[in-house]
């Protein structure tokens, strides 16, 4: 059973892009002439995706255009936040559009090229709360890591600093709608500071590794890279 339902994580402020790109969203920003969103949002229907929920706040208009374009017949809703929520509140007001029980959750300024067939079944396999993918890395700084018991399930993440290798967390999760909409969290919090890294003995929270095309454009060096590598978005 695949999955067929994702929310879009859309509505941060991008403070970190916006000397590159500063009058949009980030997800927003172009990229080959066209928004980085969209080519997120092609991958994933391609693989499967019929529904997206689209977390918006931050200048929210600035995606009308993209969704009359995008989406011409529909296939979509848009779950708009009237006060920054963050990314934890804003996936619980999304899951409440939600129609599946458990949903992709993807992050509109991140293109990772997971398998979501094999992602769906690692998920189901497992009986999993939440299922993330998770790259492997080498030489690198900006992310923290993430680690796993033999049984693939996550048991600790590591703070951010130099790592010669290791896995890290790409931003794509498998997620229990219902499980995760009884949990008790505040009104505003971080998906994965208070719901991912807190608590793990008690959540099933599982790591499947895909080693695949992976860039988070949230910084202007790495959103200059992909004007480069635009045939890996395709």
């Amino acid at each position: 059973m695949i999955i067929r339902e994702a929310i879009v994580l859309a509505g941060g402020l991008g403070t970190r892009l916006r000397a590159a790109v500063p009058d949009l969203p980030k997800c927003m920003a172009p990229v080959g002439g066209r928004p980085f969103i969209g080519y997120v949002t092609d991958y994933f229907r391609q693989a499967g995706i019929q529904r997206f929920i689209f977390a918006l706040g931050y200048k929210h208009s600035a995606f009308d255009d993209f969704f009359r374009q995008t989406f011409p017949e529909g296939g979509y809703v848009v779950s708009l936040e009237q006060e920054p929520l963050g990314t934890g509140g804003a996936i619980r007001q999304a899951c409440t559009f939600a129609t599946e029980q458990t949903v992709l959750i993807l992050n509109g300024d991140t293109f990772f090229r997971i398998a979501l067939e094999a992602l769906s079944a690692f998920h189901y396999e497992h009986k999993a709360d939440c299922s993330l993918c998770l790259k492997p890395m080498r030489d690198f700084d900006r992310f923290g890591v993430v680690e796993r018991d033999g049984q693939q399930q996550v048991r600790h993440f590591r703070e951010k600093q130099y790592y010669a290798e290791g896995l890290i967390n790409g931003g794509v999760y498998a997620l229990d709608k219902e499980k995760f909409l009884q949990e008790n969290l505040p009104p505003v919090f971080s998906f994965e500071k208070d719901y991912l890294e807190k608590v793990l003995d008690t959540r099933r929270v599982y790591g499947l590794v895909q080693d695949t095309y992976f860039i988070d454009i949230g910084i202007p060096e790495d959103y200059q890279r992909v004007q480069h590598e635009v045939n890996q978005l395709l």
